[in-house]
């Protein structure tokens, strides 16, 4: 049997992390076995559609790299794979007539002041509805459904389950579960505006189109009972069910859209790398074999396998993203890196300066793009800094020995023609060892005077040459100053 699963999202937004993962996992269980990966969209609910969602779904989709072999532009022979283009073919209110004619299903004519009103009085102490609908239409007479639907009333169609004994179904993580039919609701099928409910024609259409597995998150297991009456109302095999852990924020609330909770389109808008967020959702509920963390799309292709997806609640987790992030800026190739890295130089960096030298200064010390702008506004205008930053128990430095350094050291870089990094460093290095002091005591006091920073992206030295003699000798003189004055205060 050859494995198809398929992606199928309702265009209501931004793709978030729980939706991603779906997909990806989607992807990865079908190209494992060398299977089909469909993309259908399921647009039923119209009120709550997003105009343009559908082309954010197709965009994430190819960042990702989740290229699908079925979908809107590839039919495979099972196509429309948007749901409102099928719906216009009657297909799903035909397989909903099979059912009624099969006792499975009833047509429900009670009006919508009929059921708020079962609904208020369902409402617990708690302030919780519990009850089910109460099959009031379930026993009309064949004559008098044709007899209202003649006249034109609204109706819905409902699944008809039983009140009675018990329902099982299998899942791949969570084994074979058991329900009590008595908690099974007669859920609708078709809406009264002739809109297949998305329960009923993610049914129909999964079967139509062969679907093998289907991956969800753990929210629907309550859902799959119903599902599979249909199944099995319909003489159909069931898929194989794989649902998810939930996805929790650092503080174990579950990850909502409707909570802003980041989409993968905010996460490249935070300077993430489409490789390495696909990497770390990977792992967001499943674990591979081998003790590793780092994975291309086609790593993860070969080694996936969907049996060791875990129960427990996977926590989404910014700062393991951030560090997973950094080893693959880490492992770019050059031009690739400057690629993504330019922008962000830029938006600080507006001198006439080496902006692939400021870029590369960067590349093993920041997390996402956006942190390059922090760690280099230093080399367009000095900032203003405190005196204070000269002294550095580690460095084993103060205000008098930099003052002491700068003022040697800046006599012999006026004297330098050549200003290369190669010998900006041998002239610290050779006062270093003539001077018998630590390297620190030199470079520390240097570094702070061309940066006004106590952190940096690179060495006095690095910055230095991308500064250029005149304007490293310029920030020299005026840390010498500062530290003129602060000695002299002392004294």
């Amino acid at each position: 049997m050859k494995i198809r699963t398929r992606y199928a999202p309702s265009p209501t937004g931004k793709m978030h992390v729980g939706n991603l993962r779906t997909a990806l996992y989607e992807f990865l269980i079908a190209k494992h076995e060398d299977g089909d990966f469909l993309f259908r969209i399921e647009d039923t609910d119209t009120e709550r559609y997003v105009e343009g969602a559908i082309d954010i779904i197709n965009n994430t989709m190819s960042m990702a790299g989740l290229t699908y072999d079925e979908g809107p532009g590839k039919d495979g022979g099972y196509g429309p794979y948007v749901q409102s283009e099928r719906v216009k073919s009657g297909l799903y209110l035909e397989y909903a007539k099979q059912l009624v004619e099969k006792g499975e299903a009833y047509y429900c004519f009670c009006s919508k002041e009929r059921l708020d009103e079962l609904r208020a009085a369902s409402v617990n102490e708690n302030g919780k509805e519990t009850a089910k609908y109460d099959k009031h239409c379930l026993n009309l007479s064949k004559e008098e459904v044709e007899k209202r639907l003649a006249a034109g009333e609204s109706y819905v169609i409902r699944q008809n389950n039983p009140d009675t004994g018990s329902t099982v179904f299998s899942d791949i993580i969570y084994g074979d579960i058991t329900v009590d039919n008595s908690e099974l609701d007669d859920m609708i099928l078709i809406k009264s505006d002739g809109y297949p409910t998305y329960n009923f024609a993610n049914v129909v259409d999964d079967h139509l189109m062969k679907i093998t597995h289907v991956v969800r998150g753990n929210e629907y297991l309550s859902s799959a009972p119903k599902y599979n009456r249909l199944y099995e109302a319909f003489g159909w095999e069931v898929p194989v069910y794989i649902h998810c852990p939930t996805i929790t924020d650092e503080n174990h609330k579950k990850l909502s859209k409707r909570r802003g909770d980041a989409s993968f389109e905010d996460l490249m808008e935070l300077g993430f790398l489409p490789e390495a967020v696909v990497n770390y959702v990977a792992l967001l509920g499943w674990s591979p074999a081998e003790d590793r963390e780092i994975y291309t799309l086609d790593e993860l292709i070969k080694i996936f396998d969907y049996s060791r997806i875990n129960k427990a609640p996977a926590v989404f987790d910014v700062q393991k993203l951030k560090w997973m992030n950094s080893e693959y800026i880490k492992a770019m190739d050059s031009e690739k890196y400057y690629e993504y890295a330019l922008p962000q130089v830029k938006k600080v960096v507006k001198k006439d300066m080496d902006l692939k030298k400021i870029a590369d200064l960067c590349k093993s010390r920041i997390e996402t793009f956006p942190d390059i702008c922090e760690k280099i506004d230093f080399f367009d205008e000095l900032p203003e800094y405190d005196v204070n930053m000269y002294t550095h128990k580690k460095m084993k430095t103060n205000s008098e020995k930099a003052l002491e350094a700068l003022n040697d050291l800046v006599v012999m870089y006026e004297e330098l023609a050549d200003f290369s990094i190669e010998n900006i460093e041998k002239i610290a290095m050779d006062y270093v060892a003539a001077k018998e002091i630590k390297n620190g005591q030199a470079l520390w006091p240097l570094r702070t005077a061309v940066s006004g920073k106590q952190m940096t992206p690179g060495g006095a030295y690095e910055i230095m040459e991308i500064l250029g003699k005149e304007e490293s000798l310029k920030r020299i003189r005026k840390g010498i100053d500062m530290l003129t004055e602060d000695v002299n205060a002392v004294k």
